[in-house]
């Protein structure tokens, strides 16, 4: 593998450095570095990060493929920024056993845009009825450490109990998609003056948080890790934050959609606002981008959720929920976190790297750009402002909030071990 010479970029928005590749790892970090025979890279004004890695990605593969695919949803990733994703379980058919876990792990694989980490169903089917195969998924190749019913809650608490024994015996993690079902039946939009304006059915802050309440309480008894996925509400925080005053094994992360749009979008009638959890109060936004900034929330999580076109381009209430994510992800922290001072870049790389890697339990990511490390990195235009145009977009689906949005910052290079996957904001 040919050496790259990334010349003078910021490393973690500090000052100027040259940063050498060579084969797979850091060379050298310093000043002046001259490499004969290297690519260089210049990258002045440019912020030099590790890979970023994101816990909750729908890759819709195995199933539907309509909507995405492991290999496109890889390029979305690598255009992104990222490095690693976790796909998560609701495929057809479910990822609930290690034969569906590893296709996927091998699709990652095949296709070598981003290391794809495949998460295993907490219940066969997503049933929520009997625990799937937990012990099998960990000791597949794909070697699953995350487990979730995500899209669904596991809403028995035996269940959950149960779920958090079992992975605590191999130091795997439950992430939890907090709503309780009996609260959102008919749900559409979040449950407050905007919802009761519009006539439509309220997604209630409490059945997320009463949900949240129950698990780290039972992570508490059980001594094992439970994470909370999309994490939405003012009092989720509240929760959270309490939980880790404990000292209880809680992480809980927010999606960038959650930390920019609020309820008031729904007013439009437009299903690319529809969701789950729905967009919230802009004090839920403010109460969010704070946690995020003080370490309550661990890190943020794109929730990327493809749909084929006619899913969305249809009246709201028979539209599908979610919104693709990875490919302005970065953009959209930049915008509400960095730009507004709350966070700065070495806070970016530990809430979008570090801690989901951490998390994930994933090697060989979140790593420190160092010497010896391992060369995942992503180098971004800070200076950058542009339209977003999903027409451009890597991903197979259009569903984004943003499109014609201006936002800041743009990927302009993406390394996975080395080798360059995204080269002046083109895929490799």
């Amino acid at each position: 593998m040919s050496k790259t010479l990334i010349r003078g970029a910021k490393v973690l928005g500090g000052e100027p450095r040259d940063v050498l590749i060579d084969g797979g790892t850091i060379a050298r970090v310093g000043d002046g570095i001259d490499a004969d025979g290297a690519t260089v890279v210049e990258a002045e004004g440019h912020v030099l990060l590790p890979g970023l890695v994101d816990l909750h990605t729908h890759l819709r593969e195995p199933g539907r493929e309509d909507s995405e695919t492991v290999l496109t949803g890889t390029r979305a990733a690598a255009t992104g920024g990222f490095t690693a994703v976790h796909a998560m379980a609701n495929t057809f058919p479910v990822a609930d056993t290690a034969g569906v876990v590893e296709q996927v792990w091998r699709l990652g694989r095949e296709h070598g845009y981003c290391d794809v980490q495949p998460v295993g169903a907490v219940t066969v089917g997503l049933e929520g009825k009997k625990l799937a195969e937990l012990g099998a998924m960990h000791d597949s190749a794909a070697g699953v450490m995350v487990f979730s019913d995500d899209g669904k809650c596991v809403d028995d608490a035996v269940i959950m109990r149960r779920a958090l024994e079992y992975v605590k015996a191999f130091g795997g993690v439950v992430a939890q998609h907090a709503q309780e079902p009996r609260l959102t039946e008919g749900a559409q939009m979040n449950e407050g003056v905007v919802s009761a304006e519009l006539g439509l059915g309220g997604w209630p802050a409490v059945a997320e948080e009463s949900i949240i309440a129950r698990d780290v309480l039972l992570a508490a008894h059980v001594g094992s890790r439970v994470h909370i996925c999309h994490l939405s509400t003012a009092g989720s925080v509240e929760l959270v934050r309490w939980a880790k005053s404990k000292g209880w094994d809680v992480t809980a992360e927010v999606t960038p959609h959650h930390l920019l749009l609020t309820d008031e979008l729904v007013r439009s009638y437009d299903p690319v606002y529809k969701v789950n959890p729905p967009l919230r109060t802009e004090a839920d936004v403010m109460a969010l981008r704070e946690a995020l900034a003080d370490g309550t929330i661990d890190c943020v999580a794109t929730d990327h959720a493809p749909h084929p076109h006619e899913d969305k381009d249809c009246e709201w209430a028979a539209a599908a929920m979610g919104m693709v994510g990875l490919e302005t992800a970065l953009s959209v922290v930049q915008h509400t976190m960095v730009d507004s001072g709350l966070l700065d870049w070495a806070g970016v790389a530990d809430r979008m790297s570090l801690r989901p890697a951490e998390i994930g339990r994933l090697s060989g990511h979140g790593r420190p750009v160092s010497e010896g490390e391992p060369a995942n990195l992503t180098l971004v235009d800070p200076a950058y402002r542009g339209a977003v145009d999903p027409a451009g977009f890597a991903s197979r689906s259009r569903n984004t909030p943003y499109a014609g949005r201006e936002l800041p910052g743009r990927v302009t290079h993406t390394w996975l071990r080395g080798r360059a996957t995204l080269v002046d904001g083109k895929l490799a």
